[in-house]
């Protein structure tokens, strides 16, 4: 897969089957859009190109609304469509004066004149263009006017509704890792640098790596007690991931990551380790003593173990 950071680096082919989108998550719909547009280009014989933006165009055209959260770095983005077979992401850099574009000289200066197009594949709900005007009946419009095909693509639908990158993020917010994963099609993932903590944990018989997430603008996940897989260094370990305020051994009231690996002995300091979210155990809460608090963390590793054993048994 060529990626390309910017219009030089994109040799234009009008033979080109194109679509676009920022993919946040890359989820279960883009996938099928991205598919779509893979297959397309296979049979013709031609290139797939997947045209995406950064930064997402949400944090340059509604910044006043807060921060963006997002499913994906660009970076975990372009690994996520590396698997998917397409030959070349043009990557365009979105600043506002790109977005006063209108959709009609998006079209003409950044698809057709700087890719080349015959086939525009999109999802059913695609809107493009200043202030997101135009939409599908805009788009055939066009492609009668320069001569490429449009394709589209219909909702994905999981679970009785409509997969979105919305809808993923609300179910992170809600704790619910494992329907994210459903309309993901993968346990969502995030990277985190291991930083030093109180070493209460290991005081308590349970020692855990604390996490700086490695991009302050990565949706994380609801409070609460997880089952995680963690990836450190070429090697797949689980473990199970409190994400809280520790209310029973300190009232700081700083919410922080720790992860405390399964059968795992050493330092990780400085380490950075790629977590995957694959179930949520309880919500985090304030428990009447210590020994309580270690009561559970007990039971909390049992069940980490069977979750764990029941994702092996998936992978043989």
């Amino acid at each position: 897969m060529m990626i390309a950071r910017h219009a030089a680096a994109v040799k234009r082919d009008p033979s080109s089957v194109v679509t676009i989108g920022t993919f946040d998550g890359v989820h279960r719909g883009h996938r099928q859009i991205i598919d779509a547009t893979v297959a397309g280009a296979r049979s013709r014989g031609v290139r797939s190109v997947v045209v995406t933006f950064q930064p997402h165009p949400k944090e340059v055209v509604a910044s006043a609304r807060g921060p963006v959260r997002l499913l994906t770095t660009l970076e975990e983005r372009l690994e996520l469509l590396q698997g998917l077979g397409v030959d070349l992401v043009y990557v365009i850099d979105f600043t506002r004066q790109f977005s006063q574009q209108s959709a009609r000289e998006f079209y003409q200066r950044n698809v057709i004149g700087e890719v080349g197009v015959s086939a525009v594949v999109v999802g059913d709900d695609h809107m493009f263009g200043r202030d997101r005007s135009a939409g599908n009946t805009e788009l055939h419009a066009m492609g009668d006017e320069f001569g490429f095909a449009v394709h589209i693509v219909p909702a994905c639908v999981v679970d009785g509704v409509r997969v979105s990158s919305t809808r993923v993020r609300n179910r992170l917010s809600d704790g619910d890792v494992a329907g994210a994963a459903r309309f993901l099609g993968y346990p969502y993932r995030m990277r985190g640098r291991v930083i030093p903590g109180d070493d209460r944990g290991k005081r308590l018989g349970y020692p855990t790596a604390n996490l700086a997430p490695i991009s302050e603008q990565k949706v994380i996940p609801a409070r609460g007690v997880y089952v995680v897989r963690v990836g450190l260094e070429g090697e797949t370990r689980y473990g199970m991931m409190n994400i809280g305020t520790r209310p029973t051994v300190t009232d700081a009231g700083v919410c922080t990551m720790e992860v405390h690996l399964l059968d795992f002995e050493g330092n990780l300091y400085g380490r950075t380790l790629a977590v995957e979210f694959l179930s949520r155990l309880r919500e985090e809460r304030r428990f009447a003593s210590v020994d309580e608090l270690v009561q559970q963390l007990s039971q909390d590793r049992e069940q980490s173990k069977n979750v764990a054993d029941a994702w092996e048994k998936r992978a043989e």
